[in-house]
């Protein structure tokens, strides 16, 4: 079974953001975050709210505006330039109404805080909030979500069923990407994988574990029961727990849920943390929606695995990113 020690830190003691020790020379450190919402919404023509985001242009301007703030996200590009991981994984919803002026809001984002081989992205359901050109819109991150194997071929992805799942390899971690975003009715916010995505994954899944790499799966919808209600729900998720349960994964990683989530899923050798991460750039109503982001310093130990967390919270006093909590995971070969 996996081993967990947790030890919290008051908001007036806190380490400068370099506190986190390296387990080994040979540790990789994986940043991960998810929802940052960005919005073009100023300059938004009328005939591209003639659909469902016509409901997320109003709860924007009617609460989530106030919530979602630039400033949160200067503060944590900051941040990362003093914690410095090894590579960034960004568990979807990076723009707000999938319009294709917040595609390329985004990637100029993405370029300010890494390359497409320092920086892993799956889409999250407001990325597909609607149908779209791919050329307008996912095209701008293709390099961003492309297994190794395919980087330098990006224009052979027209669609997100030819993009995922995806293996990127990364020292002793193997990141596997799924898509669980697809347009879906007004007022629902449901995810679904599908069987041909489910086909690969047991594949990747397999090759990794022979390999002896940290499996680490990133979806944007949470797959375990209880995480978000039913009009947000992973459709298929007892079919991707089965698949985990079968063939494993050391770390499942999410966002989607706005709040911080730990679970566990069955696998092989026991059961796997799942965590999911708020919205990275919401000021947050409650403590627990309140912007964080987590870093994994992950190597090879004697027993398994030693894997140190860091959650790193926004603190709108200090207006800045500080260490909330450490966590201790020891996973058993």
């Amino acid at each position: 079974m996996v081993s967990i020690e947790s030890s919290e830190r008051t908001p007036g003691n806190h380490p400068a953001p370099t506190t986190a020790t390296p387990t080994s020379k040979t540790s990789f450190t994986l940043a991960h975050f998810s929802d940052l919402h960005l919005s073009c919404l100023d300059s938004v023509r009328v005939r591209e709210l003639l659909n469902k985001r016509l409901y997320g242009y109003l709860r924007w301007k009617l609460h989530r505006g106030a919530e979602h703030l630039d400033s949160i996200l200067s503060a944590l590009k900051l941040d990362i330039n003093q914690t410095i991981p090894d590579h960034i994984a960004i568990t979807g919803d990076l723009t707000h109404l999938s319009l294709p002026a917040e595609f390329q809001k985004a990637e100029s984002w993405l370029r300010s805080i890494g390359s497409p081989g320092q920086v892993t992205v799956i889409p999250g359901n407001h990325d597909a909030y609607v149908k779209t050109d791919w050329n307008q819109t996912f095209a701008c991150w293709t390099r961003y979500m492309l297994s190794d194997n395919n980087r330098l071929r990006d224009t052979t992805a027209t669609s997100l069923d030819s993009v995922f799942p995806f293996l990127r390899v990364r020292g002793p971690i193997a990141l596997i990407g799924l898509c669980s975003a697809h347009p879906s009715a007004p007022y629902l916010a449901v995810g679904a994988i599908g069987s041909n995505q489910l086909r690969r994954l047991e594949a990747i899944l397999s090759q990794t574990a022979e390999q002896r790499l940290f499996r680490v799966l990133l979806i944007h919808h949470p797959p375990a029961q209880g995480t978000v209600s039913w009009r947000k729900r992973l459709i298929d998720a007892a079919a991707l727990r089965s698949v985990l349960a079968r063939h494993g994964s050391e770390l499942i990683l999410h966002g989607h849920a706005h709040r911080t989530a730990q679970s566990y899923l069955k696998t092989p050798s026991g059961s796997a943390p799942v965590m999911g991460a708020p919205s990275v750039s919401a000021l947050g109503r409650t403590q627990e929606r309140r912007a964080r982001y987590y870093i994994y310093r992950i190597a090879p130990a004697p027993h398994g695995w030693d894997v140190r967390l860091a959650v790193r919270i926004y603190s709108p006093d200090e207006k800045r990113f500080i260490l909330e909590r450490e966590q201790q995971i020891n996973y058993p070969r």
